[in-house]
């Protein structure tokens, strides 16, 4: 008889070129804490810009953050007593209109003829 050689390839041959799907890195979970709102507010403090303090009932306030911590913000206003605020009651907060003035209004807006 003639000797034949096998077709077949080894099983170790077939191990080493599959893929391994234990070894492919995971997909970290994103953190829960990114810290970019406490980034915001020392960046506001430290250059002082004007802010409103949008709150849940609409109420505007006008003024620059102080200090801040956990669970609330200090507004400094210049028309009024200062003002410690609670994060819960805060909607939202943005800089200040540089082309207006705190307490203006552009009352002919859209009367243009």
């Amino acid at each position: 008889m003639v000797n034949r050689k096998l077709i077949r390839p080894s099983l170790s041959e077939i191990k080493d070129q599959m893929p391994r799907y234990g070894s492919a890195p995971r997909k970290r979970v994103p953190p829960e804490v990114t810290n970019a709102e406490n980034y915001y507010y020392i960046k506001q403090m430290a250059a002082k810009t004007p802010m409103v303090v949008v709150l849940i009932d609409g109420e505007e306030i006008l003024g620059v953050i102080e200090w801040y911590d956990r669970n609330c913000i200090k507004v400094h206003r210049d028309d009024g007593p200062n003002l410690l605020i609670m994060k819960h009651v805060i909607k939202y907060i943005h800089k200040q209109n540089e082309d207006q003035e705190p307490d203006q209004v552009d009352m002919n807006q859209g009367d243009e003829e």
